[in-house]
């Protein structure tokens, strides 16, 4: 029988007085008592409509039907035959916008909470499963270019089929986005190295300080016996606005802020690539990056944290969740407000950031309302480090390696199909290097699209 309970059980967390001050985990997980009851809540519907809102395809019933019955081990199995990550996915997939979004039980309460028992079930294997079984090689080589969550997405199912595969990394560690992008506190290092253990269970090599386009270049591959290759670098290339002052010291992309943080452990006294430590920092966007660079800030030291968003709250792209938390940790949210410039001082330190007033008009292209500035609305706002958190672009260096490699305008590897096949042949390519920066789960959805035809090829 399902439970009937319409609201989800709470996530317990820690204290935002208490966390703002540390980067450990916020999310604390669910007991198996609780994990137990909500995935009861499972109507187990027909249609399984919350499956079609899963990029990587999860038999989401089926493995919330394992947990509520006592199986941990049965769901485990459930989940990885379709997500090479599921330990990641249950902490920062946008489950909200995807399979709770078309979980029946939204419609007279709220989802089931499929995210927070994927991380249960995660967590519970990592204690308590058995290593993986390698499967037997068929002898076929098979190149993966980024250890990111596309890359090691195709990796592990190129694995599963019994491919040899060589994941190429150019950082001196695996994880992509995982590991440079997403703080700490949101997704815990040793969680990512541990998903990454798995893979290599299954017979994964990954090569780290291998920067394709540089030390071997696609070509050079295919010489070296490799019969497909799937290109999963990610969009790693900073965005800035063009405004005065961006030059200044104190001035940081979200991309160099955040790696210095999360990858080269900016906040710990003895680390080799530290941060500026800052009474007032700015930071410029509204997505989960800004999110992320705000908090961190915050953990650094900071007594005052803004984020500086161009729209209203209604229309910032950031998961609520996570503006729920930066909101309870005490980050001043200035929306409707967008920079102009940005001052130093005598020395060429920022000491400011001047501003204008916005108003939303009529929707753009992105259905969001177009914002305009309103005349005469000039202010400054004090601060010491200014963080741009826009966006980011796929860097250059594979295509301009690579003959016969096209791309868009934005720098993005056009594909032909929703395989991720490109303008060369066995060549592959998926996640941010082709859509631009977007989510850990679309990207390993697209990792699992171009190992399903790269597999096909291989076997026409």
């Amino acid at each position: 029988m399902p439970n009937m309970r319409m609201e989800k059980a709470p996530m317990p967390m820690q204290e935002a007085k208490e966390r703002s001050g540390n980067f450990q985990e916020v999310a604390l997980g669910y007991s198996v008592e609780v994990a137990r009851d909500e995935a009861a809540r499972c109507l187990n519907c027909k249609h399984k409509p919350c499956v079609s809102g899963c990029p990587v395809q999860i038999d989401i019933p089926a493995f919330l039907k394992e947990v509520a019955s006592g199986n941990e081990k049965g769901a485990y199995a459930v989940l990885s035959k379709s997500s090479a990550l599921p330990a990641v996915c249950g902490r920062v997939c946008p489950q909200e916008n995807q399979c709770e979004a078309k979980c029946v039980r939204g419609i007279k309460g709220e989802a089931v909470a499929i995210g927070r028992v994927e991380r249960y079930v995660a967590d519970w294997h990592m204690q308590n499963g058995e290593p993986l079984e390698k499967p037997l090689s068929n002898g076929i080589k098979m190149a993966v270019i980024g250890a990111g969550p596309s890359g090691l997405t195709c990796a592990g199912d190129l694995a599963r089929l019994g491919y040899d595969v060589t994941v190429f990394e150019a950082l001196h560690i695996a994880g992509g986005v995982l590991v440079y992008g997403i703080p700490e506190f949101r997704l815990p290092k040793s969680i990512v190295q541990k998903e990454i253990d798995t893979l290599k269970q299954l017979g994964v090599t990954i090569n780290t300080d291998m920067v394709i386009g540089k030390v071997l270049t696609i070509d050079e591959l295919f010489e070296q016996g490799f019969k497909s290759i799937f290109i999963g670098t990610g969009a790693g290339l900073p965005r800035f606005m063009g405004i005065p002052g961006e030059s200044l010291k104190g001035v940081y992309s979200a991309n160099e802020f955040l790696t210095r943080v999360n990858l080269m452990k900016a906040y710990k006294s003895n680390s080799h690539t530290p941060i500026k430590m800052s009474k007032k920092v700015a930071v410029v966007g509204g997505g989960n990056v800004a999110m992320d660079a705000a908090r961190c800030a915050l953990r650094l030291g900071a007594e005052e944290v803004s984020i500086i968003y161009r729209r209203s709250m209604a229309e910032m792209p950031a998961r609520k969740e996570e503006v729920e938390h930066a909101e309870e940790e005490g980050i001043l949210f200035r929306v409707l407000t967008n920079p102009t410039a940005i001052f130093g001082d005598e020395q060429g330190n920022v000491c400011g950031i001047r501003c204008v007033k916005m108003t939303l008009g009529e929707a753009d292209a992105s259905g969001r309302r177009r914002p305009l500035v309103e005349e005469g609305s000039d202010f400054t706002v004090e601060c010491d480090c200014v963080v741009m958190a826009i966006g980011t672009s796929p860097n250059p260096l594979i295509r301009q390696t690579t003959a016969g490699l096209d791309t868009n305008r934005h720098g993005c590897i056009i594909t032909k199909n929703e395989a991720g096949l490109t303008t060369r042949n066995h060549v592959y390519a998926g996640g941010d290097a082709v859509t631009g920066a977007a989510t850990v789960i679309l990207a390993m959805g697209a990792g699992k699209a171009a190992a399903k035809a790269m597999h096909e090829e291989m076997q026409a």
